[in-house]
C-alpha cells in the first residue's frame, strides 16, 4: 500500500512540475443544481441490485457466478483495493497537473467528506443489517463497498472536470467499472451488489454536491495548495 501511495504522489509532483502553469486560477464554485433526471441512472441500477439478488439457481448472480468459476477459478489480485481510490487522488490530481476543476479545494474536500460520510455509512449499515455471504462463504457481501468508493469518487471527478475536459467521466467511470469487474472476477461480490454499490456511489455523491452550500471559503484563499499558484486577495 505504501509502495502505490509513494507512486502516486511522485506522479502528482512530477504532473505539477511540467504542466503548463496558468497566469490566475478563477473558481467560481458554481452550483450543481438538483435535477430528477440525474437521480434515474443510480437509482436505476440500486433497482437492478435489487431485482438481481435473487438466490435462485437461475438467478442472473448465481449464472454469473457459475460462469466465473468454470472461466476463472482461482483468480486473484489486489488491483481493486488500489484503484478504488484512483478515481478520488485524480479530484486534485488532476487540479495539480494544471486542470480546472469546478470547485475550490475548501469546499471540494467538504462535499467529499459528506459524500463519504453517507456513501459508506450506507454500506456499513446495509452490509451489517442484512449480512448477506459473499460468493466465497464469508459474510458482508450486499453492497459492495469497493465499487461504492470507486462509482462515488468517479462522479465526483466527472462534476468537477467534465463539463471542460469531456474525457474525464469516461475514464473516470471506465475506472470505477474495471474495479466493480475485478470484485466479481477475485470471487467477493455478485453482480447485485456491484450494481447496488454503484448506484449507491453515484447517489451519495450527488447529494451531496446538491445540499452543499458552499460557506467555506467564501473568500478566496491567496494560495491553492494543489496549484502552487498565488492568488491575489480581493
Amino acid at each position: 500500500m505504501k509502495k502505490w501511495i509513494s507512486l502516486l504522489m511522485i506522479l502528482n509532483v512530477f504532473l505539477l512540475n511540467t504542466a503548463q502553469q496558468k497566469d490566475t486560477l478563477s473558481i467560481d464554485n458554481e452550483r450543481l443544481g438538483f435535477q430528477y433526471k440525474k437521480m434515474y441512472i443510480p437509482v436505476a441500477l440500486m433497482a437492478s441490485g435489487i431485482v438481481f439478488d435473487g438466490n435462485g439457481r437461475e438467478s442472473l448472480k448465481n449464472e454469473m457466478l457459475e460462469e466465473r468459476n468454470e472461466h476463472l477459478f482461482g483468480f486473484t489480485n489486489h488491483i481493486d483495493d488500489y484503484a478504488q481510490f484512483a478515481p478520488m487522488v485524480a479530484v486534485y490530481g488532476f487540479e495539480m497537473a494544471g486542470m480546472q476543476p469546478r470547485t475550490d479545494w475548501k469546499n471540494r474536500t467538504a462535499i467529499l467528506i459528506k459524500g463519504q460520510v453517507l456513501n459508506l455509512g450506507m454500506v456499513y449499515i446495509l452490509k451489517k443489517t442484512l449480512k448477506k455471504p459473499r460468493p466465497d462463504g464469508t459474510a458482508y457481501s450486499f453492497p459492495s463497498g469497493h465499487t461504492a468508493n470507486a462509482f462515488a469518487g468517479a462522479t465526483m471527478l466527472a462534476i468537477e472536470y467534465g463539463k471542460d475536459y469531456k474525457w474525464v467521466p469516461y475514464v473516470s467511470y471506465g475506472v470505477a467499472t474495471g474495479v466493480g469487474i475485478m470484485r466479481m472476477a477475485n470471487n467477493k461480490h455478485y453482480i447485485s451488489d456491484v450494481l447496488f454499490g454503484a448506484g449507491l456511489g453515484i447517489l451519495s455523491m450527488k447529494v451531496a454536491y446538491w445540499t452543499h452550500q458552499y460557506q467555506w471559503n467564501r473568500k478566496k484563499s491567496e494560495k491553492d495548495p494543489f496549484t502552487a499558484l498565488y492568488i491575489p486577495a480581493e
